[in-house]
């Protein structure tokens, strides 16, 4: 497919979810990095061993899973002009998200429980990393709400129909990868911390 034929707007969509997928890759290279600097890292004498994953985070997998089935939802109500079922499935979308960040913080409050602060004398570097990920993923979280929120306007205006849905496509795409980044980053975290 030739990318400079089509429409203006056919070519601006293209155009945005090109620069949405070098974003997704540079947040990639940065995930990649600070995975890389946690494995370098495990052979410091004051690494932990067998640190287990608050519950929470685990809840959070099923949380960001759920939330990715009802956006794809959202998407095919969408498209068979389900309206109001558009609206509920985003809304569903919106507080899974919340969710995941309620479920994020009860995990910290658990650590902290364990007596591991993010710094001071009661830190460790591996919690650091723990803490640094997970909080580092919240923010991409609420990055990822910020558009789900934007195309929940836009739907209640509207702006999208079957086929014009760029921008809840690009919103779409972002919160799945964010999804699959928080299982890597969990499982990542799990079979390196056991």
């Amino acid at each position: 497919m030739d990318l400079t034929q089509g429409t203006l707007e056919e070519k601006n969509g293209r155009a945005k979810k090109m620069m949405l997928y070098f974003g997704i890759g540079s947040l990639i290279m940065s995930f990649a990095g600070w995975t890389s600097a946690f494995i370098v890292s495990s052979s410091r004498p004051d690494w932990l061993q067998d640190f287990e994953m608050p519950q929470p985070f685990w809840i959070s997998i099923i949380i960001m899973l759920l939330s990715s089935i009802t956006f794809i939802a959202a998407k095919k109500a969408l498209k068979q002009g389900a309206e109001g079922l558009t609206t509920v499935l985003l809304g569903v979308t919106f507080v899974l998200g919340l969710f995941f960040i309620y479920n994020q913080f009860k995990g910290f409050n658990q650590i902290l429980e364990l007596g591991y602060n993010f710094t001071g004398p009661t830190s460790n570097v591996t919690v650091t990393y723990i803490y640094l990920i997970a909080v580092v993923h919240i923010v991409h979280v609420i990055a990822g709400m910020i558009p789900l929120l934007v195309v929940i306007i836009n739907h209640l205006r509207g702006k999208y129909t079957a086929k014009n849905m760029v921008g809840f496509e690009l919103a779409e795409t972002f919160w799945h990868f964010v999804d699959l980044l928080w299982i890597y980053l969990f499982f990542f975290l799990y079979f390196f911390l056991n």
